[in-house]
């Protein structure tokens, strides 16, 4: 009978102790980002699923752009990503490319600890390659604006949602140039410098 009431007592008290610890749902914010957009940080990122609609040619898109910049003051960041996207459309394909500088600012109006909106500008130049086309791969200009929002999930990464509007006059030779409203989804993942820290 002791050790009966022993192994209960044993059993309730593993049972309780266990019962007792908190369960920790995962993070989904963190109220970093002040320290993310210092001067002298560099964050590297992409946006990962900007799917759109061409105006003109009714055109749906896939794209991917990993980018990299430096924050050359509080807020502010410079920096260049890569275009890289797969349009499909009725009849063919086209692969794009292409490498456009940008310059971002983060608005501290309307800022939370956990979340910033921004801007951003970008020049640059960009080509495409149709497919059984004859002089293709020109290089042309393509500039645009985004406005976007940036929810900071852990310390120093934030997920992103941006509204864009481009326009980009790849293969000059066939009069395919295009002006495009799309939606992108990416992250961003900000280094604090050594003096940062």
């Amino acid at each position: 009978m002791k050790n009966y009431v022993l192994t209960l007592f044993l059993v309730m008290a593993v049972v309780g102790s266990t019962m007792a610890q908190t369960v920790t749902a995962p993070q989904t914010t963190a109220p970093v980002q002040a320290t993310a957009i210092r001067q002298g940080n560099w964050m590297i990122g992409a946006d990962l699923a900007s799917i759109g609609h061409n105006f003109k040619s009714e055109t749906f898109t896939l794209d991917v752009e990993p980018r990299a910049g430096f924050f050359i003051s509080d807020n502010a960041a410079i920096g260049a990503q890569v275009q890289l996207g797969l349009q499909l459309y009725d009849g063919g394909e086209t692969f794009s490319y292409g490498l456009t500088p940008f310059v971002r600012y983060y608005f501290p109006e309307g800022a939370a600890p956990t979340h910033r909106w921004f801007g951003e500008a970008l020049v640059g130049f960009a080509g495409s390659n149709l497919k059984d086309n004859e002089g293709d791969a020109f290089f042309s200009t393509v500039y645009g604006v985004r406005a976007g929002y940036a929810h900071f999930v852990a310390t120093n990464v934030s997920l992103e949602g941006t509204l864009n509007l481009v326009r980009s006059n790849a293969n000059i030779d066939v009069g395919s140039g295009t002006t495009g409203l799309s939606l992108g989804l990416g992250f961003q993942i900000y280094l604090p410098s050594r003096g940062n820290r």
